[in-house]
């Protein structure tokens, strides 16, 4: 038997109301539309519901007795079709799941995570690296956010540019371009790439080939902190973002200097599923993920 749940919201206003002329009244119905309802709920479930005392209606035992079943039923559909929008920070218990390159990782996530113990004791955050390849980890709810450059072009996506960082050139102190660096020592000098795909080449070599140069790239790397590392131990230069690259810079005791040569800055974005657009947990997330670099960019 196909069940029209419609029934049950007669039904429970009926039981309610103890009257057709009341039940209409609630649903904003005719009364003979309640009538009739009424005829099919008799119908479906074999028992008269309301029966005739005098001037009244009175239920029957078996109405009385699922009254309250009846009730509760429609209050949870009606919660489930209108589900809670405010969100209790103080009751969120949640894991959520990040994915971006260490250089975002080391900037902007201690920030965050201060921001949400602060708001939501109850949150946790889970920080994964990049990987060397495009996954479905976003479609498959296995990562809530997905935080760097690359945004993906298809309709189950939603992007959000947060920011730009300005492109620099990391160096040790006592490297030999340390006193200053033009388009040419650039060129001249060894490099090492970060790419999480490991591409031996950039934006940049396309600037340098106008101008008759190329550069020799020694290394690609698939984090910041590595290729820091080898600047660290080396005179590599490595181009990376100017603010979200500075705690790993710093921490590597490196220099920076202007990348010579116009350059757009970096994109700062950020990517979720669709599924989570009118999440009122995941839109907090977001704007978390947002204030926190803007503190980092404006420190």
């Amino acid at each position: 038997m196909q069940l029209d749940l419609n029934l049950l919201t007669v039904l429970d206003a009926l039981l309610e109301e103890g009257s057709v002329m009341g039940a209409a009244e609630r649903l904003h119905l005719s009364s003979p539309a309640v009538s009739r309802t009424l005829g099919r709920l008799r119908a479906v479930t074999g028992d008269d519901i309301l029966v005739r005392t005098g001037h009244t209606m009175v239920p029957t035992p078996y109405a009385r007795s699922v009254r309250e079943d009846v009730h509760q039923l429609v209050r949870q559909a009606r919660e489930v079709l209108r589900p809670a929008r405010e969100l209790d920070l103080g009751e969120l218990d949640r894991t959520f799941t990040i994915q971006c390159h260490d250089a975002l990782a080391a900037s902007v996530v201690p920030v965050l995570v201060g921001r949400l113990q602060d708001q939501a004791p109850g949150a946790r955050l889970r920080v994964l690296a990049e990987h060397s390849a495009d996954t479905d980890d976003l479609r498959h709810g296995r990562v809530d956010l997905e935080l760097g450059g690359a945004r993906p072009h298809l309709p189950e996506f939603r992007s959000a540019v947060l920011g730009h960082d300005e492109l620099v050139v990391a160096m040790r102190p006592g490297h030999p371009c340390a006193t200053g660096l033009d388009l040419r020592s650039y060129a001249a000098a060894p490099h090492v790439l970060v790419s999480r795909r490991g591409r031996l080449t950039a934006p940049i070599d396309d600037v340098l080939a106008a101008e008759g140069l190329r550069r020799r790239v020694v290394a690609a790397v698939a984090t910041v902190a590595t290729a820091l590392q080898l600047a660290a131990r080396s005179d590599v230069l490595v181009s990376c973002t100017e603010i979200l690259g500075r705690p790993l810079v710093d921490a590597f005791g490196l220099i920076t200097r202007p990348l010579p040569a116009a350059s757009p800055a970096a994109e700062i974005s950020c990517t979720w599923h669709q599924r989570y657009d009118s999440d009122p947990a995941h839109a907090w997330l977001r704007d978390q993920v947002r204030v926190a670099l803007d503190e980092v960019t404006a420190a």
